[in-house]
């Protein structure tokens, strides 16, 4: 089984050194190499062509930017990139997702997530962390109600909307009266009519065709 090659770009030296050694404990990965400005990344990505590049864009020092995204994508459209960033700014956040990036992580999230992220964007999944998925749920609200009709029925819609609550499996089917094993039936069923691949997706999905009614908190 051939392993996930990965870059690594970021700024600041112990970021790079501790996302390696996280990274490092999993078999099924290969760090391919780092970067700590937007030159030696270019450079590592047109030698490497990674799957997954880890990059935080708002580095100006680096002369990490959203740009960088745009240049990544020109040498190595192969190469999925994970965004892991301290930035706040919702603006710039929307503009990073508008600019094709699916996978987005911020530096407060844990192992289990960033290994997950890595996983699903090797994969060409989505895969946001709920502090970048609220803001994109906020954006998607503001936006004029979609009454287009969905594809799902009834139980499939309320199923839909409890997912998007953050409920797990259990908590629908004590909701619901309906066994666990019922409720992963109706999801994988569902996820298979929609197209989807991940949790994310569906919310978004969800929020798309106007399912949920406010945003997650």
């Amino acid at each position: 089984m051939s392993k996930i090659t990965i870059a690594i770009a970021d700024a600041q030296y112990l970021i790079r050194v501790g996302l390696r050694s996280l990274i490092e404990e999993f078999e099924q990965f290969e760090i391919v190499g780092d970067a700590d400005s937007e030159k030696s990344l270019l450079k590592l990505i047109e030698e490497k062509s990674p799957q997954v590049v880890i990059l935080d864009y708002q580095q100006q020092l680096a002369q990490f930017s959203i740009d960088s995204i745009t240049k990544i994508k020109s040498i190595s459209p192969t190469s999925n990139i994970l965004i892991i960033s301290g930035d706040n700014d919702r603006q710039q956040i929307y503009k990073v997702v508008e600019n094709g990036i699916s996978s987005f992580l911020t530096k407060t999230c844990d192992e289990e997530e960033i290994i997950n992220a890595i996983k699903a964007t090797a994969k060409q999944e989505k895969f946001f962390c709920n502090k970048i998925l609220n803001f994109i749920l906020e954006k998607s609200f503001a936006k004029e109600d979609n009454c287009t009709p969905t594809l799902l029925t009834p139980r499939e819609i309320q199923i839909v909307r409890l997912v998007a609550e953050g409920k797990i499996a259990k908590e629908i089917a004590s909701l619901l009266n309906l066994s666990t094993h019922t409720i992963y039936t109706h999801r994988k069923n569902i996820m298979n009519k929609l197209e989807l691949k991940s949790a994310s997706e569906l919310v978004l999905y969800a929020v798309e065709k106007g399912i949920v009614k406010s945003p997650i908190v």
